[in-house]
């Protein structure tokens, strides 16, 4: 902008300049015509009264310089020329000025000499006998001007170029100068030009709706990183070269990846065949979907493509932790396969004895035996069926009564009065410690829980081992179950509260476990929105704790 505001300066000055000196040169050129045409005249009535006085002889004495005095007949034939040889002229009746003289007494005309070969100024005056007196001179031209004046005109022209470039480039930093100190974050206070007013009202109005677009474009960047980072579900997005775009942090938890690459190529986070598979048919516009294990987990990869104009332009790649839900399925077959084979065990029993008494074969003596046994594997299919049909109601969310408050310590007493036989069979003494502590619960399905932790530790100890319940209130309401058993190795203590889970089962079938006590326990504690917790030393025994939410005055939870 500053070069063109000083161009535009410098050449209005140069162009001005040079108008000033064409004007000029045309003045002094008019000047100096006006002035010799008024010297030729004076000249001439000076030379006519000389002429008319003397004669011809007195003509041809007088000294005129650098004047050219030419007389001539009335008939035209020229009698006298001052700068040439008068015989060999040609008739100059048609010369315009003498023309003039012979009609009006005198004539004025400028030409070409074409004997002088120079622009001549002629003045032509009749005589008192008819004759006409003509004095030329040479006249001024132009490039004569010029060439006389050439060297003051181009010393002016120097310093008036020189000036208006000074003059020039100060009027244009002065003009753009306050533009440049604009101040954009305050364009209300202007730039000094009120022409540039509604300029700077616009632009401060289209700074003000840009900044709210950015404000809201950032807003809306936020809030997609916050919806994406609190996302389960890994995101991917990536262009129509496989370069992320985009992602979350449960996406690359999910794949194992501590970084994004610095190519950030969506190939680079997992080399399996399966997931470069799935990206190579999103690019060519197709959707998939494969499964895959990263870290242990089980991922469900789900991709997509992003079309525009008719091409893919990008993908949507979206990665589901499917772990518990494959782990659940797993633990539905594997419920039916023990289901199955716990059921198929006492039946096959049943119906082996049964049929050797239908046939008869027995002794006498061995019917009373046999009949035993179907019954005692009869009751076993019953608690097994009792039991899983405790556990799907624990499933589904149902129960087998009513929330009410109740007494921990009373709960447990009547448990270990209830298991007193069992454990004095074994030698086993059964302790009860604590204070009193209610709790919110349904009292059916608390009194299933706390028998079966109790029973288990009668049923897995040693030999006049005992068995603690200790009762504890405070911030959370705690009943734990110590037993001086057996114990349950570490490998097994994750597995125990899954359902069929034995840890030994030859000793759970001789002692009449069917697997189910301790997942019932599990399902219980999530029902109460109680937490179990299991400690276990091989051959010192074990302890499991159920940490229960303290109950508040009116009988609700506390915080």
């Amino acid at each position: 902008m500053y070069r063109r505001i000083f161009r535009a300066n410098y050449l209005v000055a140069a162009l001005a300049a040079v108008l000033c000196s064409v004007m000029v040169v045309a003045v002094l050129y008019r000047y100096f015509e006006e002035q010799t045409a008024q010297e030729l005249r004076e000249d001439a009535l000076l030379v006519a009264r000389e002429a008319e006085a003397e004669g011809l002889e007195g003509l041809m004495e007088l000294e005129l310089g650098d004047r050219r005095v030419t007389l001539i007949a009335p008939d035209g034939q020229v009698l006298y020329d001052s700068g040439a040889n008068a015989a060999g002229m040609d008739n100059h009746l048609q010369r315009e000025e003498v023309q003039a003289a012979l009609a009006e007494g005198y004539g004025v005309s400028r030409r070409w000499s074409a004997t002088l070969l120079e622009k001549t100024l002629y003045y032509a005056l009749r005589l008192d006998d008819g004759s006409v007196l003509r004095l030329a001179v040479s006249d001024f031209t132009v490039f004569t001007l010029l060439a006389n004046v050439l060297w003051p005109m181009a010393v002016c022209m120097a310093l008036v170029l020189a000036l208006s470039a000074v003059l020039a480039r100060r009027l244009a930093r002065g003009i753009v100068r306050p533009l440049n100190e604009l101040d954009l974050e305050h364009m209300e206070d202007g730039a000094g030009y009120e022409e540039l007013t509604p300029l700077l009202t616009r632009i401060s109005h289209q700074r003000e709706t840009i900044a709210e677009q950015l404000q809201r474009a950032k807003q809306q960047q936020e809030e997609f990183r916050l919806i994406t980072d609190n996302m389960r579900e890994g995101l991917l997005v990536m262009d129509e070269e496989a370069r992320l775009l985009t992602y979350n942090g449960a996406a690359l938890r999910l794949l194992d990846v501590e970084k994004v690459p610095e190519e950030g190529d969506v190939l680079q986070l997992n080399h399996t065949a399966d997931f470069c598979r799935l990206i190579g048919e999103v690019l060519k516009g197709g959707h998939g979907k494969c499964s895959m294990e990263c870290a242990g987990r089980i991922c469900q990869v789900m991709a997509n493509p992003v079309m525009g104009q008719g091409r893919v332009i990008g993908g949507v790649i979206v990665i589901l932790d499917v772990t518990e839900e494959t782990e659940r399925e797993q633990l539905r077959r594997e419920f039916t396969a023990n289901v199955s084979h716990e059921l198929k065990t006492p039946l096959t029993s049943i119906s082996g004895f049964a049929e050797l008494m239908r046939e008869g074969t027995l002794p006498p003596e061995d019917v009373a035996d046999f009949a035993s046994t179907i019954y005692d594997e009869a009751q076993r299919l019953i608690v097994l069926v009792n039991d899983i049909l405790r556990l799907s109601a624990l499933d589904e969310g149902r129960n087998s009564g009513d929330w009410e408050q109740v007494d921990l310590r009373d709960l447990a007493q009547e448990t270990l009065h209830r298991l007193e036989p069992a454990a004095a069979k074994r030698g086993i003494r059964l302790f009860l410690r604590g204070d009193r502590a209610a709790v919110r619960a349904v009292r059916p399905v608390l009194d299933e829980m706390v028998y079966n932790l109790c029973d288990n530790a009668i049923k897995y100890n040693k030999e006049n081992g005992k068995v603690t319940v200790t009762i504890t209130a405070g911030r959370k309401v705690r009943l734990e179950v110590r037993d001086t058993g057996i114990g349950i190795p570490p490998a097994h203590q994750g597995r125990v509260f899954e359902r069929f889970y034995r840890v030994d089962k030859s000793h759970s079938k001789e002692i009449g476990g069917t697997g189910l006590g301790l997942s019932i326990v599990k399902h219980g504690a999530q029902l109460h929105g109680a937490e179990v917790s299991l400690q276990s030393v091989v051959g010192r025994g074990t302890i499991v704790t159920l940490s229960f939410p303290a109950q508040g005055p009116d009988g609700g939870e506390t915080a």
